[in-house]
């Protein structure tokens, strides 16, 4: 990536947001941790980088060392060295042309255990660069976001023309180390890495297993097959005269092509260890949802899994409803289904992991909203949700009316670019109607008042409701506030 043009007289602002675990093998001997780096292109490992060097750079104690390529990191360093603070052995630092840290935040000892998500922002105008750390598990004691700022000038680093990457040390304590999720943009010259591809198109040739949340600015792009269509429609038709559709007639709706497939019972059971309330990530009228890792041969994808509650009187029709609308989407905006389940009495749907969970609930959150919800941030969230619509409404070979738009369905991934998820409630328009006439359905405050009185929806319904929503992620309150009784 070039970090400047001298003809142009510009130099790159960029962010980078990206999802990662560590998992020492013996927490009482971590090892020294891992970095995020923008170093001298083409990239080469110091040789003389092992421990706590990070991989990052030569060791200046060493008098046969005598090259050290510029490079800014910024490490999560879990071992303390001599050059390292003397407050901490934890610390998220931000470092130049050498390992010790310029600008740091010290965390507990023996933080840097399980998952988290990091944003490193440079602001090539204040010439700063600041990281922000979240730690996803949320253990008590790890809780909030934790913020480093430094004064870092790319131009008096020396980097041009830069490798951005990650590195990890090496040495005689064992740990793993893992990027599950990445995204990288830049001002003077954008790239998104998705599965091995370039935002230019471009393949790249290493083989990385990216997983929930990645972002894609290279697009999306769609194949609409008249037979699909065809079939599309027979299926729709045949749904409306069926009253009750039993587990041999979802099968019959649901495999077919590519794209989501059917797990087991026993598949998402173990993969959401039974179910436990220690995965819980939330629950509602509809069930509850539970954090999971898909078993062999999906080992590593991290998901979202949800069961529909045995109570719930429109359970098994927004399961139906979900599965035959959202398999067949394809944006970048929307959640992507992985796959579904039904035996006995269960219904699951499984979902891509969105790390950040929802709109909802940063917008109420008063230890994140001011830090995480910054104004670029919301105008991005906006801009997605925009992308959506437009995609649901307008681009797809059907209008889709999603008719419950609202901050808890607006997913954020690693990187909060948001996603338009539960399509429960959603249904098929042919774009040549403009209406679709339906049961009252929908969130009270979110509700378009002229549906509500016609039991009509369309895709005007759903712009009220986003426009609701709109204002919502501007000022940081509800559409509808409960009085409490005066007596």
């Amino acid at each position: 990536m070039r970090l400047w043009d001298d003809a142009a007289g510009t130099v790159a602002s960029f962010t980078s947001n990206f999802t990662f675990a560590i998992k020492p093998h013996n927490i009482t001997s971590q090892g020294d941790g891992m970095a995020f780096f923008v170093g001298a292109y083409p990239s080469v490992q110091p040789q003389d980088s092992n421990g706590g060097f990070l991989g990052l750079v030569n060791n200046p104690s060493n008098p046969a060392n005598t090259y050290f390529p510029p490079t800014v990191g910024v490490d999560f360093d879990a071992f303390r060295n001599t050059w390292d603070p003397d407050n901490t052995v934890d610390h998220v630092g931000v470092d130049v042309n050498g390992i010790m840290s310029k600008a740091y935040t010290a965390l507990l000892d023996g933080s840097f255990y399980g998952t988290m998500s990091a944003w490193v922002r440079y602001d090539a105008g204040s010439r700063a660069l600041s990281v922000t750390l979240a730690f996803l598990d949320q253990q008590p004691r790890r809780r909030g976001l934790y913020n480093v700022t430094a004064a870092v000038d790319l131009r008096e680093a020396g980097l041009q023309d830069a490798a951005v990457g990650f590195s990890a040390a090496t040495g005689d304590y064992i740990e793993r180390h893992q990027i599950l999720s990445w995204s990288f943009e830049s001002t003077l010259a954008r790239l998104a890495v998705v599965n091995g591809t370039t935002a230019s198109g471009r393949k790249t040739s290493h083989n990385i297993g990216l997983i929930a949340g990645l972002t894609s600015t290279a697009g999306v792009v769609v194949l609409l097959l008249a037979v699909a269509v065809a079939a599309w429609r027979r299926r729709r038709r045949h749904l409306k005269g069926t009253r009750r559709i039993d587990g041999d007639m979802m099968d019959h709706e649901f495999v077919k092509g590519t794209g989501p497939r059917r797990f087991t019972y026993a598949q998402l059971s173990q993969a959401t260890r039974g179910f436990s309330d220690d995965h819980k990530l939330g629950e509602g009228g509809f069930g509850s949802v539970y954090r999971g890792v898909l078993p062999v041969p999906d080992q590593g994808l991290h998901v979202a899994v949800k069961r529909v509650s045995k109570t719930s009187r429109r359970g098994r029709r927004e399961y139906i409803s979900e599965v035959t609308i959202i398999s067949r989407l394809r944006h970048r905006n929307l959640v992507q289904l992985i796959g579904w389940c039904h035996e006995a009495d269960e219904l699951l749907l499984v979902y891509e992991l969105m790390t950040n969970g929802s709109l909802n609930d940063h917008l109420y959150d008063s230890t994140t909203t001011n830090t995480t919800l910054t104004w670029p941030v919301r105008y991005n969230i906006i801009l997605g949700m925009g992308s959506a619509l437009l995609y649901l409404h307008q681009e797809w070979e059907q209008c889709v009316v999603h008719r419950d738009i609202k901050p808890s369905n607006v997913m954020l991934d690693a990187s909060f670019n948001a996603k338009l998820g539960d399509f429960g409630l959603a249904r098929l328009i042919d774009h040549a109607s403009a209406t679709h006439t339906t049961a009252l359905a929908g969130t009270k405050g979110y509700m378009d008042p002229e549906s509500v009185v016609s039991s009509r929806a369309s895709a005007a319904s759903d712009v009220y409701s986003f426009s609701v929503v709109l204002l919502e992620t501007a000022c940081g309150r509800k559409p509808v506030v409960p009085q409490e009784d005066e007596g």
